[in-house]
């Protein structure tokens, strides 16, 4: 599966995963508001053996199948994310 990623200029660390290059229809207009303007970043084969910095690339993959899109935000300021088990 290939992802198309874009940084946000306005959310510091965040970064936008689509299915489809520039496909920014798949996003509810709030959001895509919050984000923009946002710059793309690179491609990426999001890969069984592919691993990410600071996602999950398996939630990534089901995200993009699922809704086509996924977005990756800064940790919390204790460093625990939202994948983190309280």
């Amino acid at each position: 599966m290939q992802a198309y990623v874009y940084k946000s200029q306005r959310k510091p660390d965040t970064y936008l995963y689509l299915a489809a290059r520039d496909d920014f229809g798949c996003l509810p207009q709030p959001l895509l508001a919050s984000l923009q303007p946002l710059v793309f970043v690179l491609d990426v084969a999001l890969t069984a053996e592919r691993t990410l910095a600071r996602t999950d690339p398996a939630a990534v993959r089901a995200n993009l199948a699922g809704c086509g899109f996924h977005l990756q935000v800064p940790p919390l300021p204790d460093g625990r994310t939202d994948r983190d088990d309280d």
